[in-house]
């Protein structure tokens, strides 16, 4: 994945998800924390150094919270020391939707998991190599899944 990849996605379309899953907000309410359903449904932030995955490296990968689809795999994860989990990239590109946010004054892009459109965080392009990509993803917009 480059950046000029992920801006092609967020201004003509992203890739097909390998599966969609839909649900109502009164639905997500039922099934998720209210701390999870702010980040991932009202497109919240937490707090920068607060989340559990912030600095924990166990190997695993890295679930969506929301419907568990594998987003990213912890030999891609760094410290970018930004205060929230980064990776140079998604475990596939089909994983990850991507959109232009201009929230705030700022022109940034979001990113969510394609398979239920919950909201991750951002992507920059000021990763290390070899993508120079930096997906700044919110804790508690993720679930680790550990490796036997």
């Amino acid at each position: 994945m480059t950046w000029k990849e992920v801006i092609k996605y967020s201004t003509h379309g992203n890739e097909t998800p390998p599966r969609r899953v839909e649900k109502d907000e009164a639905a997500w309410r039922q099934l998720l924390s209210a701390d999870v359903f702010q980040i991932t449904r009202l497109k919240g932030t937490e707090r920068a150094f607060s989340g559990e995955h912030c600095s924990s490296y166990e190997e695993g990968k890295y679930a969506c919270a929301c419907c568990k689809e594998p987003l990213f795999d912890s030999s891609i994860k760094f410290d970018s020391k930004s205060g929230w989990p980064s990776f140079t990239e998604p475990i596939s590109p089909d994983v990850i939707k991507y959109e232009k946010d201009t929230s705030y004054g700022m022109i940034r892009v979001e990113v969510m998991c394609n398979v239920c459109d919950a909201h991750l965080g951002h992507v920059f392009p000021d990763g290390p190599a070899p993508s120079g990509l930096r997906y700044c993803i919110n804790s508690l917009s993720l679930q680790m899944l550990i490796e036997n």
